[in-house]
């Protein structure tokens, strides 16, 4: 049996089957955006991709965090 996810992990399956795209691409998407800060990211996947704000935090924090290790 495997662990369910936790944290903003927990949002992967729901927004790959919402809006299509696998998660490694959403990710590469934001490491590839000149953006750097937490909320203009967020803000940019809600008003350029039409991400749900719930699921765009999800992203760019998971993200962010593997960017520095946390």
């Amino acid at each position: 049996m495997t662990a369910a996810a936790k944290g903003p992990a927990s949002y992967f399956p729901s927004i790959e089957k919402k809006y299509g795209r696998p998660v490694t691409e959403w990710k590469d998407l934001i490491r590839s955006s000149p953006l750097t800060k937490h909320m203009e990211l967020v803000s940019w996947l809600k008003t350029e991709h039409g991400l749900g704000h719930g699921h765009a935090n999800a992203l760019v924090a998971h993200t962010l965090a593997e960017n520095t290790g946390k």
